[in-house]
């Protein structure tokens, strides 16, 4: 009888541990979502955008993966003494995701919170058994949008490339077609390769499922390593195809082909064209090989098991490795939503409008309307757009001011390497340099000569704000990271100068042209872009 109840002990002790391993990771887990929400609530709106709208499936497939090598890893040790390595990443991800918090950038804290599941993962399994498991983690970064300064960066790369290769298969057809910049010129019709036709719709979720692809095929690790590069190539292709046909429809009959639905229908075409070429280069890579397996064979896409590895994570045991992730992650839930909200600061400035049509010597006309779908892609707050003039002078000077109260939550200064050659200029001789003004002083500046056919042009441009001026887009993201932590401000603009390098005239001209503008322009800066 004695031996009967303490069998009943032992057991009711036995299901009070099993209990307590998932209670732990619960309430990690749910403090977890308090630390990251403003990751989440950035990513749900990320994910309504075409580039991402693959992104809710990301998850689910990621689960995938960890279950099916969960699967067939061998069984973990009994015994399990290397967790703290786990939290001691913990512990970073949590302070790198509440520094995105204050600083407003959701990037930090979308990544953060990927870190931390890895994190999860090395308590819950130990750091050596654990470290395995990377590729299903490292699979979730593709349900994240890029930092916006590296997506227009990539997105204008792409519709460049896109167009030029476009604009060659139009040629190969003898259709006469000029390309200026992004606009497909066809006589009577012009097409614009906006960012809608860069191509990142389809890269972004055929990168994803070229990873998936490479994870799940059984072959050589070159042949995964072909199928996981290959995905970039083939969507740029594919997507200067769609162009090129695009282009070639539109000159037979008429440019509602550009538009409306067999646009779309277009889109989805060469997507999927995306996926069967990555399936036609896996057979292709198996029959080199000497491998005749069915394809279906060498992806190894069964599903037997996977609900019992399920279970498997739901037994999880618990540890004090676990108890301490779990009360550090609840504790900096609780010390962020009970601490005062930061107010991000947006200085006192005066409008753009205001900007002074008189620079000593130099005189403006009236400022330029930009069209509304390049204010769109700027997504600046405040900008000007003038050309000023003088009699001593034998070309004018463009000067452009973008300026955003923050640049945080997606928004921010795009880069002119991005949009000038969009317009059609090609961008050469591009370095960072100081300006020397004539009253002595110097401005770090990007100096670049810009062509187009037979003109060209200097420019000077250079990040301005919060006291700062920068070259480096990477600085500047950088110092607005430590602004926006230690100062609440994340405002700044982009000043750039333009004038036309005169046939004749000695390059430093136009050099000496600028330095006299920016002399007059530089004390006057500062009540529009504060220090």
């Amino acid at each position: 009888m004695a031996s009967l109840d303490e069998d009943i002990k032992i057991g009711a002790a036995a299901r009070k541990a099993g209990l307590a391993g998932p209670a732990l990771f619960l309430l990690a887990a749910g403090a977890a979502i308090a630390v990251f929400w403003y990751g989440f609530f950035a990513l749900f709106a990320a994910w309504t955008l075409p580039e991402y709208s693959h992104g809710p499936l990301i998850p689910l497939l990621s689960l995938y993966l960890f279950l099916r090598q969960l699967r067939a890893a061998p069984p973990a040790p009994a015994v399990v003494n290397d967790r703290w390595p786990g939290v001691w990443l913990l512990v970073f991800t949590l302070a790198l995701g509440i520094l995105g918090n204050i600083a407003r950038i959701p990037d930090i804290v979308t990544y953060a919170m990927i870190l931390w599941f890895y994190a999860v993962l090395l308590i819950g399994f130990g750091a050596r058994y654990g470290a395995q498991f990377w590729p299903p983690v490292l699979h979730l970064v593709f349900m994240l949008p890029l930092p916006s300064f590296i997506y227009w960066k990539l997105s204008i790369t792409l519709q460049f490339i896109s167009s030029e290769i476009g604009v060659w298969l139009i040629r190969l057809l003898g259709i006469p077609v000029f390309l200026d910049g992004n606009i497909i010129d066809l006589g009577v019709y012009k097409l614009h390769v906006a960012e809608a036709c860069s191509g990142l719709r389809y890269l972004f979720p055929v990168m994803s499922f070229s990873y998936i692809f490479a994870v799940l095929y059984q072959g050589p690790t070159w042949h995964k390593a072909v199928l996981l590069l290959s995905a970039a190539p083939i969507t740029v292709l594919m997507n200067s195809f769609r162009i090129g046909v695009i282009g070639v429809m539109v000159d037979n009959y008429g440019i509602e082909h550009a538009e409306g639905f067999l646009h779309f229908f277009e889109g989805w075409v060469i997507f999927i064209s995306c996926v069967l070429i990555l399936f036609g280069l896996a057979r292709l890579m198996q029959r080199l090989a000497g491998d005749r397996r069915p394809l279906s064979e060498a992806l190894d896409l069964e599903f037997t098991g996977i609900g019992e590895q399920m279970g498997r994570i739901l037994k999880i045991g618990a540890s004090r490795a676990m108890l301490v992730a779990a009360v550090l992650t609840a504790g900096a839930a609780a010390a962020w939503h009970l601490s005062p909200e930061r107010e991000i600061v947006t200085p006192r400035r005066d409008g753009l409008v205001l900007f002074p049509r008189t620079l000593g010597e130099w005189r403006s006309g009236p400022a330029e309307i930009l069209d509304p779908n390049i204010e769109r892609v700027l997504g600046a707050d405040d900008y000007h757009a003038v050309a000023f003039s003088s009699e001593a002078e034998r070309a004018p000077v463009d000067l452009f001011i973008a300026y955003y109260n923050r640049q945080t939550e997606g928004s921010g200064i795009h880069s002119p390497e991005v949009c000038i050659p969009a317009g059609g200029w090609e961008m050469s001789r591009i370095r960072q340099t100081e300006a020397q003004l004539p009253d002595g002083t110097t401005v770090p500046v990007n100096r670049a000569v810009i062509q187009k056919g037979l003109s060209q042009q200097l420019v000077y441009y250079w990040f301005d704000g919060r006291g700062r001026r920068m070259t480096s887009d990477y600085v500047a993201k950088g110092m607005t990271l430590l602004d926006a932590v230690t100062r609440g401000r994340t405002d700044g603009a982009l000043v750039r100068v333009i004038t036309p390098i005169v046939p004749g005239e000695p390059e430093g001209e136009a050099d000496r042209r600028l330095q006299a503008l920016m002399a007059e322009l530089v004390g006057v800066l500062p009540r529009f872009v504060p220090n």
